[in-house]
């Protein structure tokens, strides 16, 4: 009787610790009872009614990244190319999740994959090629809205890449490779009109900066000759000026020294010899002169 008794207790702590469950961060834990959605268990410790409860799904709260393989897309010109995308995800309602749809991440690739095909179809190849945010965007507004009922929000949709046919790629290099040709072409030519409008405005320069040095030089050797010239006649009349102080310091002297009238006489026989030495064709003699030039003829007949 004993061990049958401890035999139901370890059966029951067995029981008890099998159906004690702790929800981990970022889970959620769909239960079950008698096969109808009964509750969703967040994070924590729970306990599980033997054989009435079940967990139906674990879900994950965690923002989830689904790759689907590149889908075949025809553009409004009639292009075929190749789109792979990449969908961000997020499960907000664990029981929509779970109850709302059969295989939800094959629901959205497909979802993914028709949405595609109506954007897709409605823009030409150029347009497709330049349009990446405007389609990640309009997927993702439209995926959002189909798969709130599942309980899924997309946070954002990427086309990773797209991919023409092999000729579209090759006409589309080719075309690159002309318009970068066209755009060095025109970049060349560009400097090299850049460099001649440099090279003349230098040549300008450099004849008005020559201009204005000869200028400046003619207006400095100008004032050169106009100082010399200055200071010649500075010079000059200084001389004169002192000559003419010499003769007044000198006359004033002789008229000091009361000078007898002999002096005078032999003064004015010099002046008159100055004057005779002259290129003059005729010399007006003074009386006083004359006078004196008969006394000194009378006393050299004398002796």
């Amino acid at each position: 009787m004993e061990y049958v008794i401890i035999g139901l207790i370890l059966f029951a702590i067995i029981v008890i610790a099998a159906n004690v469950k702790i929800v981990p961060q970022s889970k959620n834990y769909v239960i079950e009872r008698l096969g109808a959605y009964s509750n969703t268990w967040e994070t924590g410790l729970h306990i599980k009614i033997p054989l009435i409860e079940r967990i139906s799904k674990i879900v994950s709260l965690k923002e989830q990244v689904a790759d689907f393989p590149p889908q075949p897309v025809i553009t409004k010109d009639n292009v075929t190319i190749q789109i792979d995308t990449v969908l961000f995800f997020q499960i907000t309602d664990p029981k929509l999740y779970t109850y709302g749809v059969e295989r939800p991440l094959s629901a959205i690739e497909n979802l993914s994959a028709t949405t595609l095909r109506n954007i897709i179809g409605d823009l030409e190849l150029d347009n497709t090629l330049t349009s990446r945010d405007t389609i990640n965007a309009e997927m993702r507004g439209i995926l959002d809205e189909a798969t709130d009922p599942w309980g899924i929000k997309v946070n954002r949709v990427e086309l990773k890449n797209i991919m023409p046919p092999a000729e579209i790629q090759d006409a589309m290099e080719k075309q690159m490779k002309a318009e970068r040709q066209r755009r060095e072409a025109i970049l060349r030519a560009e400097g090299e009109k850049a460099s001649k409008i440099l090279i003349a405005e230098g040549l300008k320069d450099s004849q008005i900066l020559s201009a204005e040095g000869e200028k400046q030089a003619t207006i400095l050797r100008a004032e050169a000759v106009k100082e010399a010239r200055i200071k010649e006649a500075e010079g000059e009349a200084e001389a004169i000026l002192s000559i003419q102080k010499a003769a007044a310091q000198a006359i004033e002297f002789i008229n000091k020294s009361n000078p007898g009238e002999g002096y005078l006489t032999i003064k004015s026989l010099e002046a008159f010899k100055k004057a005779a030495d002259g290129q003059a064709t005729k010399i007006i003699v003074p009386s006083e002169i004359q006078s004196i030039a008969g006394l000194a003829a009378s006393v050299k007949e004398l002796l």
